[in-house]
């Protein structure tokens, strides 16, 4: 039986055993869930309670950025018009990130939405780091006439797109803005578009996955992030809602018991090869230096990408598996022709439909 009617099949005999209790249960979650995507996926009116109201609204938009299974990796601390975004160490993920490189990616995507969204709140945003190792990122604000950007519009738009694109080529002008969104002080971003460097790329996905799915300890951490209904996912406002990947919605607890039996290797790497191929190109994030400054900035150069893609209608996921694995990634930079710094991100872009959303935790959860 195939994964999804499976599922669905399971999900169809709960909800009949469990009768009218399980049935209003699952519309209840389905209602709370909506109710959390429209309050978070938005944009707000003007701060009109003050400064202080004003970088309330920016921490908002700030995060709104990806992070490794959405855990939301970060903290930020409000200052006399400046801002600080710190990791929360709590949240990382051990296995798949286990020298926090995504983690400060992430805090880089969350400072580059806090930047777009400042001129739209009166400021003018300059970043800089404080601390040797690079852990706290401040960004100061400078008062500004109110200007809104489409990248700024673009940031309530932007998902993750876990399905399958269109296959249908972007335009030259369409990829010199994506190029130029996505390159930075210290990262290059590459644009693949030909089908045989495309496979290639397909190659190493796939080797880096089925690596993945071998290691029990990657699935454990992979399952404990993901929600796998719409109430569930409400009430935690975190984690990788199983809606988003086009999955049914099912109870938690079926769900977790049935993960290891429907999430196989065969059926992943088929899902990728249809993901890379139905993919317009592929964007790789290249550092010269392999440290946490330039984490940072190919954070903010692949948020500024995603954000033209969707002003665009272009939709973005990730293919990280090339270059979360070290056994790989050299490999990896070797196949690019990188001899120093690092790859970091493997993006596929392309258009394609909108998606259910992961959620966000209120912001009393990531304020200092």
């Amino acid at each position: 039986m195939k994964r999804r009617a499976f599922i669905t099949a399971a999900a169809c005999t709960t909800l009949a055993a469990a009768g009218g209790v399980g049935y209003l249960a699952h519309a209840r979650g389905a209602a709370a869930y909506a109710e959390a995507v429209r309050q978070t996926w938005r944009h707000g009116e003007p701060a009109g309670g003050g400064p202080q109201a004003a970088l309330r609204e920016l921490v908002r938009y700030a995060a709104l950025a990806p992070s490794s299974h959405n855990t939301q990796c970060w903290r930020f601390g409000l200052g006399e018009r400046r801002v600080s975004i710190v990791p929360d160490y709590a949240r990382r993920c051990p296995v798949v990130d286990p020298d926090d490189h995504h983690l400060f990616v992430s805090l880089g995507c969350a400072a580059e939405n806090l930047l777009q969204a400042a001129p739209a709140m009166g400021f003018r945003g300059e970043h800089l780091f404080a601390g040797g190792t690079a852990d706290t990122l401040e960004v100061v604000l400078v008062p500004a006439a109110v200007q809104r950007s489409p990248l700024f519009e673009a940031i309530p738009q932007r998902q993750t797109t876990r399905t399958e694109f269109d296959a249908r080529p972007l335009a030259v002008d369409e990829l010199r803005l994506l190029e130029a969104a996505g390159s930075g002080k210290g990262v290059q971003v590459l644009l693949l578009t030909e089908a045989r460097a495309m496979e290639a790329v397909l190659g190493f996905v796939v080797e880096g996955n089925t690596a993945q799915m071998r290691d029990p300890a990657f699935v454990r951490e992979l399952a404990h992030w993901i929600r796998f209904n719409g109430g569930e996912a409400a009430r935690l406002r975190d984690g990788l809602f199983a809606g988003a990947s086009g999955n049914p919605s099912i109870p938690g607890w079926l769900g977790r018991l049935m993960f290891d039996a429907v999430f196989s290797e065969q059926a992943e790497n088929d899902k990728y090869a249809r993901h890379v191929r139905s993919a317009a190109g592929i964007a790789v994030f290249v550092s010269e230096l392999d440290d946490r400054a330039h984490w940072i900035e190919a954070g903010r150069c692949f948020q500024r990408f995603a954000l033209q893609a969707t002003a665009m209608g272009v939709r973005t996921a990730h293919l990280n598996q090339p270059v979360e694995l070290v056994s790989l990634r050299a490999a990896f930079a070797g196949f690019l022709g990188i001899t120093r710094g690092r790859p970091d991100l493997v993006i596929r872009f392309g258009r394609g439909p909108e998606m259910p959303r992961s959620l966000r935790r209120p912001l009393e959860s990531v304020l200092l």
